[in-house]
């Protein structure tokens, strides 16, 4: 492990993998990760939850402000849009797991000590990789959506576009498939007149996780 000054710490969270990890023990040993200096400003790492069955992986960019105090991912005004557009889509919320690309809140401090969030960057995305490769690797998801482009990025490369290939299933040695679609906060942010036809196409793109889910029956026990 190679440590320079508080700012820059090391270069990936791998230096912070446990021996013969699983779930739980990764959960807290990412509460001690400084593979990049995200730590130092966020309130808490925050990990990805859910059943260690689930079928369906869903991987956001980052925790924002509500999940960083609360230690929980999609707990904020996106994950309650995740949420009903599951239920919607026929998916069942209890039976998915749920994480972040990145594990620590990315913001800048504005009026009144607002935390407005900050897109991660690419070389923040792949110091923090290695939690999600490991969480990947533990559950086995039969396939993994990527909400929005950081996520899809991480798990498809950087010339993935979410605009021109969302809802499609994509090979990937990760998974059966990985289905790309817009984060439920792009959604939120949609103008008024765009918001309802926006969410409308977000439970389609699930819809189509139902559908793959539906004709291509697990193989496991």
């Amino acid at each position: 492990m190679t440590l320079r000054t508080a700012a820059t710490t090391v270069a990936s969270a791998a230096d912070f993998i446990p021996p013969r990890p699983t779930l739980a023990k990764l959960r807290e040993a990412a509460q001690h990760c400084r593979g990049c200096h995200l730590w130092m400003h966020a309130t808490q790492t925050v990990f990805g939850e859910g059943p260690t069955s689930a079928e369906v992986m869903l991987v956001g960019e980052q925790p924002g402000d509500l999940e960083d105090r609360a230690a929980h991912p999609f707990v904020g005004p996106a994950g309650k849009l995740l949420d009903t557009s599951l239920t919607r889509a026929g998916i069942d919320r209890t039976r998915v797991y749920v994480t972040n690309s990145v594990k620590h809140f990315k913001f800048v401090t504005i009026e009144r000590g607002r935390r407005l969030h900050k897109k991660p960057t690419a070389a923040e995305v792949r110091a923090c990789n290695p939690w999600l490769q490991e969480e990947i690797r533990l559950i086995k998801p039969r396939v993994i959506v990527a909400l929005g482009a950081t996520a899809a990025h991480a798990l498809l490369g950087k010339q993935f576009r979410v605009t021109q290939d969302r809802g499609k299933p994509m090979a990937s040695d990760l998974a059966e498939a990985v289905i790309a679609t817009v984060h439920p906060s792009a959604v939120l942010r949609a103008p008024d007149d765009r918001r309802d036809e926006a969410r409308q196409e977000f439970i389609a793109d699930l819809k189509r996780v139902a559908a793959y889910l539906k004709r291509s029956p697990s193989g496991r026990a």
